[in-house]
């Protein structure tokens, strides 16, 4: 049976903002996907059993200024976002997050104007140890990059990482399914957010 202790674990979202998994985010494929496969909702459920419970719920938010500065150019993944139509400008309904996740007063927003991962060379870790927390739930998207990339961080920095299968997303569906057989099953707790929405309603507030 999962055990989540609320004190101290803490809820990570990854790029759930508008204009990555928003209607009318600049990756239409991946904000089809994290809608339609029902993942969006089952972040927000978490977020709302997080604050139920008093687990500390942080947003991990990537943007840009409009200038580049800062920015990476050293992938064609960072030379292309630069050229989509929507730009998650900081500032900007972009980079806000996306409905139906709800952000309360106590959560931390942390955000990025570089790199790959949340936690690499942010406030991230930082403010988690503050925190006190030694299990980190990691949802959100995409599979493809943001998600391994802070999960393979949190374990080498010595969290232990919960990962809820039905929680992220990434493109194609297939591809997801293989990175959590094959990768992140090894170095996470791969579960689903039910199966953590029991484990704290278990512990209580």
């Amino acid at each position: 049976m999962l055990k989540l202790e609320p004190g101290t674990t803490a809820l990570l979202t990854v790029e759930c903002q508008n204009g990555v998994v928003g209607e009318d985010g600049a990756l239409p494929e991946l904000a089809a996907e994290a809608r339609g496969s029902g993942m969006l909702a089952q972040v927000a459920a978490l977020v709302d059993g997080a604050h139920a419970v008093g687990v500390q719920v942080l947003h991990a938010v990537a943007e840009r200024r409009p200038d580049g500065r800062g920015a990476n150019s050293n992938a064609r993944l960072f030379r292309a976002a630069s050229r989509l139509p929507v730009r998650q400008l900081s500032g900007t309904a972009a980079v806000r997050i996306a409905e139906p996740i709800k952000v309360a007063d106590e959560d931390l927003v942390v955000r990025r104007l570089h790199g790959l991962s949340p936690m690499a060379g942010t406030d991230l870790d930082p403010l988690l140890r503050n925190l006190g927390c030694r299990t980190l739930v990691v949802t959100g998207v995409s599979a493809n990059v943001a998600i391994p990339n802070t999960v393979f961080d949190a374990v080498n920095l010595g969290y232990r990482v919960v990962v809820p299968a039905d929680a992220i997303a990434g493109v194609p569906a297939a591809y997801t399914a293989e990175v959590l057989r094959n990768s992140l099953a090894l170095v996470a707790t791969v579960t689903t957010a039910a199966e953590i929405l029991e484990a704290w309603a278990q512990e209580g507030p």
